[in-house]
């Protein structure tokens, strides 16, 4: 008997350090903390600006910081961070650091793998109105920021083959890694954005392959994001809570955001809601598609007034409706599931503690991922004693296990 054991996978932002960048664009000193800081309650109740337990502003050019997630993360059942790389081209990789301190310093105890953010990046992305609410200390009197503020920020170019050699070959030393998370020998490696240049896209992963198998590896276990659209690499990760596989959800969600950015107010939504539409459609995944959960969201720190906010949440709530995705995860017989996830702070979408719920909701996941650590240990006692082979088997297959 094999005891699949289901390793949630936390997704984990870098934007925690300064980059010249950043400092060119949204002005000196920003980092995701800014925008965190800086958001206005839109409503009596509502919960912002949200703030890190000790008011621990951490910055991820420390490899102290990234030591410090690593062992909360640990202690508390998770497996891994699954960390959004920004490879725009050959010439342009911003956020590198968290993930480079990570590889040099080995004492990090923590699982990790790549989620590629493949897109471009425009100004237009946030809820900015020429810098001012959402980056307090961008200048715009400054003339080169006038230019930057009408178009792209840093755009996406795959480039040619010696391109995605190059881009490989900054990757290889992370592959190697006996941290970062493989599938049968094989790196597992996100592309976000399959819909972004499919055809590229398979030539470079062809491509990659074959480097990879000259490097010892069976090859590159590829993902895309999951979504309503057929676009697709060879696995598929899903993304919560609102990219739904299913039309009738996927439409819902647009109605309601169509007629929200119509009317210039923010989004609301349920948490309940929201869940169930995840479990629904996780019932449905094929068998190479990870599912995932999401712990919290609001978006206000980034898009202000055309925020999209989750309502009803608790910590409670929370772990029950994980360990139902964890069952279903499991009588699916996934190794992994995702979750939104580590550090999204300016989506209102973490674990990390805060002065609200503090550790509530590490806590309440520790309890559902040690529960299914210690069922799998019984189950496996029970089916070694052969009495108990067939009741064993019929549980699982009722997902129950």
């Amino acid at each position: 008997m094999s005891v699949n054991k289901v390793k949630v996978i936390a997704n984990y932002l870098p934007q925690y350090h300064t980059i010249p960048e950043n400092d060119k664009w949204w002005g000196e000193g920003f980092t995701d903390w800014i925008a965190v800081k800086a958001t206005e309650r839109a409503y009596e109740g509502h919960n912002q600006p949200r703030v890190p337990l000790n008011e621990n502003y951490y910055s991820l050019d420390c490899a102290d910081s990234i030591r410090w997630q690593a062992s909360l993360a640990r202690e508390h059942g998770i497996y891994g961070f699954g960390i959004y790389h920004y490879w725009f081209s050959s010439n342009q990789q911003l956020l590198q650091k968290p993930a480079e301190l990570l590889l040099q310093n080995k004492d990090i105890d923590i699982n990790f793998m790549f989620i590629w953010d493949n897109l471009t990046w425009k100004r237009t992305w946030s809820k900015l109105s020429r810098g001012l609410d959402w980056a307090p200390n961008y200048d715009k009197s400054t003339e080169d920021l006038e230019n930057v503020d009408s178009g792209i920020l840093a755009e996406l170019v795959y480039g040619t083959e010696d391109d995605w050699k190059k881009h490989y070959n900054y990757l290889l030393p992370f592959f190697k890694d006996e941290r970062y998370i493989k599938k049968d020998n094989r790196p597992v490696f996100s592309i976000f954005q399959p819909r972004n240049d499919i055809e590229t896209l398979k030539k470079m992963t062809k491509y990659w392959n074959e480097l990879a198998k000259k490097d010892g590896f069976d090859g590159i276990y590829f993902l895309s994001k999951d979504s309503v659209w057929p676009e697709r690499l060879e696995g598929k990760m899903k993304y919560a809570p609102f990219a739904p596989t299913s039309w009738s959800i996927f439409m819902e969600y647009k109605i309601k955001e169509f007629f929200a950015k119509k009317k210039k107010r923010i989004g609301f939504y349920d948490y309940d809601k929201c869940w169930k539409n995840i479990l629904t459609d996780a019932k449905k995944a094929p068998r190479d598609t990870y599912l995932c959960g999401f712990v919290r969201y609001d978006d206000s720190p980034r898009r202000g007034n055309k925020a999209r906010i989750i309502l009803n949440e608790s910590p409670e709530k929370f772990g029950e409706y994980m360990k139902k995705l964890m069952i279903i995860s499991k009588k699916q017989n996934k190794e992994f599931v995702f979750l939104m996830a580590w550090n999204e702070w300016g989506e209102g979408a973490y674990l990390e503690p805060d002065t609200v719920d503090g550790n509530s909701y590490l806590e309440i996941l520790k309890k559902v991922i040690c529960r299914a650590l210690w069922w799998e240990r019984v189950l496996l006692m029970l089916f070694l004693n052969s009495h108990h082979q067939g009741f064993i088997i019929h549980l699982i297959k009722l997902g129950i296990f």
